[in-house]
């Protein structure tokens, strides 16, 4: 398969209902999608990165523009790496996917910029699996044809406002609530959802690195809540106060911010820091890398799930097939097409009903298996650039 072009648009979805972390308040989905034609064929990307950069020093601007200028001109001048791979994993990887197998070694001279590879690195690995016949779940190694759904609920206005949203999810069948949490929305908002839920429902917490080492006292309180886990709690590279919370907290501490690579997830895991781990493509620099994640993980039994980055349908789709992986015991954040998006750029992923309720379907079509609406991209790009190769 031979790289012909790279297309970027920039596309704005507006979500059905306001989402609100510690970074902020967003109306909107700024994505960046990615579109590469080669000679058998087209394949989708999206960028998770946020419209600022505040989860990350990663934004769409900034990913846009280092996509144009710097990745994909190495993209077009490499050639496939002679290194030998450093797993079995790794050398099917580059057996069924040599291009998307060659993206990561190809931009390695480019420091950072996980989130603008990722998308690279994802809409190649579309092409060549489309090409083939071969769905991502296939590929990935999934072992179930469908997941559970958690359901991520943002910084609501008022108590009321969140109970009214979660008793909304719950009654559509989510399997897991997730609260955003943070310095003085923490303790009172958990207990009010811990009571609706009843003792036995999912529940877990993340703070988006809201807190600081001083208030490991409060953070133990949580412990009353019997929680899945709390992510997240502390400056991504704060490692040294997530062993500290850990060493004297009842609730599993998670790490999401922190975790880049395999390296970062051993070292991790090693020091006591987590014993969960939110594996997600974009901020590890692609699906290739979280495959890592997620086998590293599970040969010392330490459960992963899947994060969302409020993802279009193009986004998701990958995701359901990678949360479909025998590593994956807690439900993730891949929500219904409906938890955000009135209209999404696929058709859209609805829960399943009957036994798969608050269930997706994985897709078995070729590649992610779902159909870009590329009316509805055209219609709602703001920016669109075609990046030929010199």
């Amino acid at each position: 398969m031979r790289l012909e072009a790279i297309e970027l648009h920039r596309v704005a979805l507006p979500l059905v209902r306001p989402f609100e972390t510690s970074f902020g308040r967003e109306t909107e989905r700024d994505v960046l999608l990615v579109h590469v034609r080669t000679d058998e064929g087209d394949g989708w990307g999206e960028c998770v990165a946020g419209r600022d950069p505040f989860y990350s020093s990663e934004y769409v601007e900034g990913a846009a523009a280092v996509i144009e200028r710097y990745l994909a001109p190495a993209l077009f001048a490499a050639r496939q790496p002679a290194t030998e791979p450093a797993t079995a994993r790794a050398a099917r990887n580059r057996e069924i996917a040599p291009l998307a197998s060659s993206v990561a070694p190809a931009l390695a001279g480019i420091a950072g910029h996980r989130m603008a590879k990722a998308a690279l690195e994802a809409a190649v690995l579309d092409a060549e699996l489309r090409a083939s016949g071969t769905s991502m779940a296939t590929f990935f190694g999934a072992e179930r044809s469908w997941v559970d759904c958690g359901v991520s609920v943002g910084i609501a206005p008022s108590l009321d406002d969140l109970l009214d949203e979660v008793a909304g999810y719950v009654a559509e069948g989510y399997r897991r609530i997730k609260l955003k949490i943070k310095p003085g929305w923490d303790l009172v908002p958990v207990a009010a959802v811990r009571e609706l839920l009843g003792p036995s429902g999912l529940l877990q917490v993340d703070a988006n690195t809201a807190y600081s080492r001083s208030d490991i006292p409060l953070l133990t309180e949580l412990d009353a809540f019997g929680l899945l886990l709390i992510e997240q709690p502390f400056a991504e590279e704060d490692i040294a106060s997530h062993v500290a919370l850990a060493e004297v907290s009842a609730t599993p501490v998670c790490l999401d911010e922190s975790i880049l690579d395999v390296t970062t997830a051993l070292d991790a895991i090693e020091r006591g820091a987590t014993s969960i781990v939110n594996i997600k493509a974009g901020r590890m620099g692609g699906y290739l890398e979280a495959l890592a994640v997620h086998d590293a993980c599970r040969e010392r039994d330490v459960p992963v799930w899947c994060g969302g980055m409020l993802e279009s349908g193009i986004g998701r789709a990958a995701n359901v097939a990678l949360a479909a992986l025998p590593g994956f015991t807690v439900p993730g954040d891949t929500s219904g097409s409906s938890r955000y998006f009135a209209e999404d750029l696929t058709e859209p992923f609805e829960l399943g009903v009957g036994e798969h309720r608050g269930q997706l379907a994985v897709p078995t079509g070729a590649g992610t298996g779902v159909t870009v609406r590329t009316d509805l991209v055209e219609r709602l790009s703001s920016r669109s650039v075609t990046i030929l190769e010199r």
